[in-house]
């Protein structure tokens, strides 16, 4: 008996061995996937254990008729072979605890191949080749023997059995080996050839009673019929959906003119009834769509789950829908602590600001004083301030936004970033114009100023533009940039205080004395409304001519807004009291070449000849 187990060692060494090299043949082949590559240097490795372990197999049995044979009193020789025996279990253990930690490095980066079942259902995987049969090959394999058995009228819940086979653990049907369970398999699902197994034949068992059960021809009937009242509840669905949606569309229809009367925004007409009614048919129609598709998409995953062939599709079906929301609520529900960290920082800042708010209203409406800063820097500085406060929230919400550590989230940025830098460089250089022009306070909104050639009353500072209008009544923008660029004139700043000078000349000849000018142009400035008593108007001699003296008057004004109107007043004036006192104003080239002609003075204001 010892030597036939002797020949059926060496017998199943040598078959191991051509095993290995038709293995090793048929690797030059083209691979079945990306695992048996992975997994070819761990086969390689494993054929020579398993080529070690039936070496230490062989020596052991040996060992073992060797201890038989000795002589009851020949102990000493007993306990050297024991320690051998000894020896050659300490290397079994220690090859099993080698291949559990192979095993399990491979799992990271190894996947399985199903064995399918009737229904294209995942019964269980498998990682190891047995033979020349790769884990796809055996796979495949015991898939088709599954379907034999499906077909098999004498199969019962006691068919299959599980029988030992020297290396492997059998599952069998009467003499048909349904599939074998090495110890790899067992290592690979962490326990042992005989759990496994009876694990396998459990789940075979299952399935195959399943399918008999679900396969034979009263519940194949009752399943058509079963279908075909889903199909009818579908169909009567459909068309109650059609009719409820037909039935809202008349009533819309019927409302046009009286409920439905269009809509308007102010004075402009958005949308009269009939075009109204015209989008809210077109809503209808979408909606009543709508709930057709989502009635139909809901009722086929009930359709399909009605026959097992059909069930996976039922499966995906209902995957289209449940994973997004599933993904969805997890990942709202994953990110809700960041939303609410977001939620904090934004209630902080906002009572930050509003904090801010109040010191610029009581600043502007000089309750709290500042040395240095004026009342109307309180706007402007809470302006900048607001900006600043709010592009620093960002920066303490960007990492806690959706997305915000993603390639594509920074690419975007910093495109924007590039966009806006490039883009608006005329409008940065006006903004900060318009931020020192703030501070400079060179005019606020009512002054009369003169910029360049422009000239008008200031009646917009932006952060851009800074908008005048003229006396005649044009609005001019003029950029923020080209104000600095250029002289101000500001005629409104101290006219309240100590008021506008204005001026105006005129050339009287040698022959008017030059009090009698004097007196008069005073005279004519304060029947000139808005020209102040006090500061008392003056005139100045500014030029003496070949032909005449230049005299310039000066008036004080505190509306520098009215200049037109003040000027035009004055010069009338001048000339009606000039009238009155007999002095003429003109060239004295005129006077001396008129030959006789009358005076320019109105006949009115002439003395009488005596």
């Amino acid at each position: 008996m010892s030597r036939f187990k002797l020949f059926l060692a060496i017998l199943l060494i040598v078959s191991t061995s051509t095993l290995g090299i038709a293995q090793e043949d048929t690797s030059v082949v083209k691979k079945d996937s990306v695992n048996i590559a992975m997994l070819e240097a761990y086969n390689k490795r494993l054929h020579e254990i398993e080529n070690q372990r039936l070496l230490d197999s062989i020596k052991k049995m040996e060992l073992e008729e060797q201890i038989n044979a000795l002589k009851t009193t020949d102990n000493l020789k007993k306990e050297e072979l024991q320690a051998q025996i000894q020896e050659i279990q300490e290397k079994e253990t220690k090859r099993l605890s080698e291949k559990k930690v192979r095993i399990d490095s491979l799992k990271k980066i190894t996947k399985g191949y199903p064995v399918v079942g009737f229904f294209n259902d995942t019964l269980f995987l498998l990682y190891s080749k047995l033979g020349s049969f790769s884990p796809k090959d055996r796979a495949e394999a015991i898939s088709k023997r599954l379907q034999t058995l499906g077909s098999n009228i004498n199969f019962d819940e006691h068919s299959l059995k599980v029988e030992n086979a020297e290396t492997t653990e059998d599952i069998v049907m009467d003499q048909t080996i349904v599939m074998s369970v090495t110890e790899t398999d067992a290592l690979w699902n962490n326990t042992s050839k005989e759990d496994l197994a009876n694990q396998y034949k459990d789940i075979i068992n299952t399935i195959v009673l399943k399918y008999k059960e679900e396969t034979n021809y009263f519940n194949i009937a009752k399943k058509v019929g079963l279908a075909l009242l889903v199909l009818l509840i579908i169909a009567a669905l459909v068309r109650y959906i059609s009719k409820f949606f037909g039935w809202t569309a008349i009533k819309i229809q019927l409302q046009e003119d009286k409920k439905i009367k269009g809509i308007q925004l102010k004075n402009y007409t958005l949308f009269d009834a009939k075009r109204q009614v015209n989008v809210l048919l077109l809503v209808n129609k979408i909606l009543k769509w709508f709930t057709i598709i989502v009635a139909i998409y809901i009722a086929l995953p009930i359709l399909f789950g009605i026959f097992p062939w059909t069930e996976h599709f039922a499966e995906t079906l209902k995957g289209y829908i449940l994973n997004p929301v599933k993904n969805i609520l997890w990942s709202f529900w994953n990110y809700l602590p960041d939303l609410i960290t977001i939620i904090i920082i934004i209630i902080v800042f906002r009572y930050i600001l509003s904090g801010i708010k109040f010191l610029r209203d009581e600043i502007a409406r000089g309750n709290l004083q500042l040395t240095g800063f004026y009342p109307d820097w309180a706007a402007p500085t809470y302006q900048i301030v607001r900006v600043l406060l709010v592009a620093f929230m960002f920066v303490v919400m960007w990492p806690y936004l959706p997305g915000s550590d993603s390639p594509i989230f920074k690419g975007v940025s910093v495109f924007l970033g590039f966009l806006f830098t490039f883009g608006s460089a005329g409008s940065l250089s006006n903004a900060m114009a318009g931020i020192i022009l703030t501070y400079m306070r060179l005019f606020t909104i009512g002054d009369r100023i003169k910029i360049g050639d422009v000239s008008g009353d200031v009646i917009e500072k932006s952060l851009l533009v800074t908008r005048i209008r003229t006396p005649l009544n044009e609005i001019i923008s003029i950029p923020n940039s080209n104000v600095m660029n250029s002289h101000t004139i500001n005629y409104s700043s101290e006219a309240s205080v100590k008021g506008l000078i204005i001026h105006t000349t005129v050339t009287i000849g040698y022959d008017v004395p030059w009090k009698d000018v004097h007196s008069a142009l005073i005279d004519a400035a304060l029947r000139t409304e808005f020209v102040l008593k006090e500061p008392l108007p003056f005139a100045l001699q500014t030029g003496l001519e070949d032909f005449y003296v230049a005299y310039e008057l000066h008036a004080y004004i505190r509306e520098a807004n009215k200049q037109g109107t003040i000027y035009s007043e004055l010069h009338q004036n001048i000339q009606d009291v000039f009238n009155e006192r007999g002095i003429e104003i003109m060239s004295p080239h005129y006077r001396a070449e008129r030959d006789g002609n009358e005076s320019t003075i109105p006949k009115g204001n002439l003395k009488k000849e005596e």
